[in-house]
């Protein structure tokens, strides 16, 4: 099992001591819907305040622009009648023009926004992250598609992979009940068949996988709660320590999740 890196001690650190002192990047943090959006605030306001990035833009769906300010680095995209994104062209126009990407979630569940989100990670030509319910999404569309585009970091659950799993066909399942040597097998083969890059969080360990190679971190060494993993600043981290070290997903994605 040589595409297996179990890591038990911080190995990366010197990619935190290599982050750069000016600021770099344009990223764009996406979600919300007109009943939910503050995950997305809060995401785009740690980055900004805790990494050197020369531009961190909020894009939200202009249903509500009625209830929130006008100012620097936010950005409203057309919204559906319930009040998600619903405009393929403007979201991939904010997303090719950044350096880096988040779809963090909080999206409506309707036939737009779902062809919408689709679109954006089919088409994507800059990094794109996404997690939280906008997985749940992108089950429904034309997977295969999806998967097939190299600039895409799906970040999920178990039971969401599992739904990825089952949408593209693909021979091999990949379940809650197996051990966790199965589940990095099943990853590592998957990975090797689809250039998408997978995090998955399976018995109290996170497991990256890109290009056939799986690496395992225990969840403790992160520093989050099964819950918390999932409250979008991981992401946001993994966002950061990517943007700084490009074409080094791997290391860049450990270092972000052992980094305190």
């Amino acid at each position: 099992m040589d595409y297996l890196n179990k890591i038990e001690q911080n190995i990366f650190s010197d990619l935190h001591w290599n982050i750069p002192e000016q600021n770099q990047g344009i990223v764009s943090i996406i979600g919300g819907n007109s009943q939910s959006f503050r995950s997305s605030i809060k995401v785009a306001e740690f980055l900004k305040e805790n990494y050197p990035i020369k531009k961190v833009n909020l894009v939200l769906p202009d249903a509500l622009k009625s209830i929130l300010p006008t100012v620097e680095d936010l950005e409203f995209l057309p919204s559906t009648e319930s009040g998600s994104f619903g405009d393929d062209k403007s979201l991939m126009g904010t997303i090719n023009s950044s350096d880096f990407n988040l779809i963090l979630g909080d999206l409506s569940k309707n036939s737009i926004t779902e062809k919408v989100i689709a679109s954006a990670c089919e088409n994507s030509a800059k990094p794109l992250i996404i997690t939280r319910d906008t997985v749940d999404l992108i089950a429904n569309a034309d997977i295969e598609k999806i998967l097939m585009n190299e600039n895409l970091i799906i970040f999920g659950s178990m039971a969401q992979i599992q739904k990825v799993f089952r949408a593209a066909y693909y021979p091999r399942m990949i379940l809650l009940s197996q051990s966790l040597v199965q589940v990095t097998e099943t990853l590592h083969k998957f990975t090797l068949s689809f250039p998408v890059a997978i995090i998955t969080l399976h018995n109290n360990q996170i497991v990256i996988a890109k290009n056939g190679k799986v690496n395992v971190i225990p969840l403790e060494m992160s520093g989050y709660s099964p819950i918390m993993i999932w409250s979008g600043e991981l992401a946001a981290k993994i966002l950061a320590l990517n943007l700084y070290n490009p074409n080094n997903f791997l290391s860049a994605t450990s270092a972000a999740i052992l980094g305190k």
